[in-house]
């Protein structure tokens, strides 16, 4: 997984997962992503930074569910006062954390669960029911991709043993592609 560098082989293979013609916006382009990244102070990572700026920033055709959202909007059931999201602070988690089965939960478990919602990510999109996928743009997980629920977080990716697949958006969108449905957690 390279973050910094977008690798032509991934870029054709998130063109072939998604439809853009089937329901999803343009892409942003150079210009606004770097506007995108200015007023937020990140970097977005790759390759899902080209993937805005040249295929698409939005699609029904592709993962997640409820079809991958445009940069920095939230799913409809986001749910909740809209609380401020600050993607330059970063994403505050490193493994899983499963908050509702958690026995022990430190001190400041509720200040951390509001930086795991609001700090460091952007949502990709829902599978309905709370379930949402981040992309962590800040933080030592930059560049992964996280399913977020109301009961906890899990990073996706073989390495974290919460698929058979590779982490990082190109893996994640080319394991939807390949595995539908595509849930096969181990």
């Amino acid at each position: 997984m390279n973050i910094d560098q977008a690798d032509p082989a991934e870029l054709a293979g998130l063109r072939a997962a998604f439809d853009v013609d089937a329901g999803g916006e343009s892409a942003l382009g150079w210009e606004a992503v770097r506007a995108f990244e200015a007023e937020h102070g990140i970097t977005l990572p790759e390759p899902y930074r080209t993937f805005v700026a040249e295929i698409t920033e939005s699609s029904y055709s592709g993962p997640p569910e409820y079809g991958l959202l445009p940069v920095a909007e939230l799913p409809e059931d986001w749910g909740g006062e809209a609380q401020e999201r600050d993607l330059s602070r970063p994403f505050p988690l490193a493994e899983t954390w499963m908050w509702e089965d958690d026995p022990d939960p430190a001190e400041d478990a509720d200040a951390v669960l509001e930086q795991v919602y609001n700090h460091g990510s952007l949502v990709l999109g829902t599978d309905g029911c709370a379930m949402n996928w981040h992309l962590v743009v800040t933080g030592p997980h930059r560049g992964h991709v996280w399913l977020i629920s109301d009961v906890g977080a899990v990073p996706f990716g073989a390495e974290f043993g919460f698929t058979t697949a590779e982490s990082g958006f190109a893996g994640w969108v080319r394991h939807w592609a390949e595995n539908k449905p595509w849930y096969d957690a181990v």
